[in-house]
């Protein structure tokens, strides 16, 4: 993800939206497709006990053993091959030695580099039997991600997009919105032109165009809006401590209907067979 106001590993933007060709969207689907393959492994194996950074280890072999490189290891000095987010820790949540409980909400974002284009998306999963509320929180979040993608249509605009997620999550719900992260644009590069906030007044912002691919990502707090950065740098969490939940597509604009090149199917089948996780239940 973005950074609003540069922190959080200070990931700079190249000013200058780049539309891509047929066969570049390909391409990216490809790399999209090696991420929502790699969260389905993990999804295969969370369970109480399991660690963070042994996750981090099997998703780091995945990704070489599919002749792709982990994108977030190394990215601007980032130690790890993915960022994992357990309850408050909102994004950029560094793997470690502690287990996994019942209960936990575990966000986890893996990006990849695949024949030079990247892709990179995040899923929230839940151990066990969490919270009422944060079952709730997990399942609007993940609608508002889909009520976002609706908006990505040619001749729709960038405010659109934060509208839609905003007006659900907020609005509806009551939630927090996290303002100082961002999604963004997608390429070969991992952090491109637009960002993509999930708030905004519709009808403002860029407009968008097709063949531009957006990483569209709600990041959303249970109680209030603001985060903090921990001293490492990195490790965001909710200012409040409230569970934070984060869903995440590649998405490329297209006329009438977007094209999303990632896809949770083979994540949500590796759920149910998964004892040990709790299946989100969508409206529709």
């Amino acid at each position: 993800m973005q950074s609003r106001n540069g922190s959080c590993g200070t990931f700079l933007m190249n000013n200058m939206v780049k539309i891509k060709s047929e066969d570049q969207v390909e391409l990216m689907r490809r790399s999209a497709l090696l991420v929502s393959k790699t969260l389905t492994e993990i999804a295969k194996i969370l369970k109480p006990g399991i660690t963070t950074i042994s996750l981090d280890k099997t998703i780091g072999e995945f990704i070489g053993d599919h002749n792709a490189i982990p994108s977030f290891l190394n990215y601007n000095g980032y130690p790890f091959n993915s960022c994992i987010s357990v309850n408050d820790v909102v994004v950029h949540g560094f793997p470690n030695k502690t287990e996994l409980k019942p209960g936990d909400i575990v966000s986890i974002d893996v990006g990849v580099i695949l024949d030079k284009w990247h892709g990179d998306h995040a899923y929230t999963f839940a151990i066990g039997e969490p919270a009422p509320e944060a079952q709730q929180l997990i399942a609007v979040t993940k609608e508002s991600l889909y009520k976002g993608i609706e908006k990505a249509t040619t001749g729709h605009r960038i405010g659109d997009i934060g509208f839609a997620i905003q007006y659900y999550t907020e609005k509806e719900h009551g939630y927090g919105v996290v303002r100082e992260l961002v999604g963004h644009g997608l390429g070969q590069k991992m952090h491109e032109d637009p960002q993509v906030p999930n708030y905004g007044k519709r009808g403002t912002g860029m407009k968008l165009q097709s063949g531009m691919v957006l990483a569209i990502e709600p990041m959303i707090n249970l109680g209030t809006k603001d985060v903090f950065t921990e001293s490492d740098g990195w490790t965001v969490r909710t200012r409040d401590g409230s569970p934070s939940v984060h869903f995440e597509h590649d998405v490329c604009i297209r006329p009438g209907k977007a094209d999303v090149l990632s896809n949770y199917a083979t994540i949500e089948e590796a759920e149910r067979q998964n004892p040990e996780l709790f299946v989100c239940t969508l409206k529709s």
